[in-house]
């Protein structure tokens, strides 16, 4: 009768034999290809010897199956550009893959980049959360624990970890949260419109035309640094917020064809008072242009614009105010205090529909045609 064929993955029994040295242990091993090979391994005994063979089987076992270079005994260096490779390929923000970037080269390569994949455990995972937690923040090592569990979740597809490590490693602490600050009212914000037009340096630096599509729109800024002529429709009294400005190391200034998310595509419907605004400002400009551009020309920087209304506001006296509080809060605030929903609030802000059936609803018309008329109180 014929022995029975080993099965995938499975040893034989184990053969010794003297050495100079001690030991040495071998046996049959089928790989994961199907072939049967001979596996040896010495020691000073034949325990040591058994020992040896032990590990290199199972060893053999996880590098056998993993796919392509990517096995076992693959460094958390190459798995990163692998796995970070795999993120450029999908529709992902360039602000997310630059943050994937800087956290691959800062925190997790530094730390982790010559470990092998098989070597990577919990306590090495949760260590590691520890460290960037001490070093740069809760926030940083919520990103590295993005990082890390894609890194970890691919190598497990690929066999050359049992399980991604990650999803057992300890919750990062989060910090007590900022006292949440007080959206303006329609009389503050009437007032810090007019107050701008009042200031030389704004009026130069084009904030008070800027402020005002932020109040009137509650886009986000870079979606208003992005906003170019095509999108205006000045007869509908109309602006589609389509696009967001934002800064690519290597490539410097865009403007990324898409806002933050796929909720944040949509048409408004501005109030009176926005829409003179805007017809004051064109002059046959071209479609493709920017409707509030830099000083010399071209995209104006997100970030420096931030710092152009921060001095603008602290001038007209609201020290501390940021655009997001005059703008997006105010304007929900504004909506909610007028009874509009949840759902129209969420189409003005661009938010993530409050249900699976609306967020997977394309195609919408002008959203919460009524915010117009809301927002029409602040015309001054």
């Amino acid at each position: 009768m014929a022995r029975p064929s080993l099965d995938l993955g499975v040893g034989g029994k184990i053969f010794y034999s003297a050495t100079a040295k001690g030991s040495r242990a071998r046996c049959f091993y089928r790989d994961h290809d199907g072939v049967r090979r001979e596996v040896e391994r010495g020691g000073t005994s034949k325990a040591a010897a058994t020992r040896a063979l032990k590990l290199a089987l199972r060893d053999r076992l996880r590098v056998a199956v993993g796919d392509g270079d990517i096995t076992p005994e693959t460094t958390m260096k190459v798995l990163g550009e692998a796995w970070f490779a795999e993120q450029q390929k999908k529709d992902r923000s360039p602000n997310t893959l630059a943050a994937y970037r800087t956290t691959l080269d800062r925190h997790v390569y530094p730390a982790l980049g010559g470990v092998k994949a098989r070597q990577v455990t919990v306590g090495t995972a949760d260590r590691f959360f520890s460290a960037v937690t001490t070093k740069s923040g809760p926030g940083a090592a919520r990103i590295a624990r993005t990082v890390l569990s894609g890194m970890c979740a691919m190598a497990a597809r690929l066999d050359a970890m049992d399980r991604n490590v990650v999803r057992d490693a300890g919750q990062i602490t989060r910090p007590e949260p900022k006292p949440v600050s007080k959206a303006l009212g329609a009389a503050q914000l009437r007032q810090l419109r007019a107050l701008l037009t009042y200031d030389e340096r704004a009026r130069r630096r084009d904030i008070p035309d800027l402020v005002d599509m932020l109040i009137a729109t509650g886009a986000r800024i870079g979606e208003v640094c992005g906003i170019v002529w095509d999108a205006v429709d000045l007869d509908a009294g109309t602006v589609e917020i389509r696009s967001t400005v934002v800064r690519i190391t290597g490539q410097g200034l865009i403007n990324k064809p898409r806002p933050k998310s796929k909720a944040g595509h949509r048409l408004l419907l501005l109030p009176a008072w926005a829409v003179a605004m805007l017809r004051t400002r064109h002059h046959g400009q071209n479609s493709d242009e920017v409707v509030f551009p830099a000083q010399m020309g071209g995209l104006r920087d997100p970030s420096n614009t931030q710092a152009d209304i921060r001095d603008a506001v602290n001038d007209a006296g609201f020290p501390g105010l940021t655009s997001h509080l005059f703008g997006r809060r105010s304007v929900a605030t504004l909506l909610d205090g007028d009874g509009h929903t949840p759902r129209q609030i969420a189409d003005v802000l661009g938010h993530a529909n409050p249900s699976i059936t609306l967020s997977t609803y394309m195609g919408r018309k002008v959203s919460n045609p009524g915010a117009a008329e809301t927002l029409a109180v602040l015309a001054i």
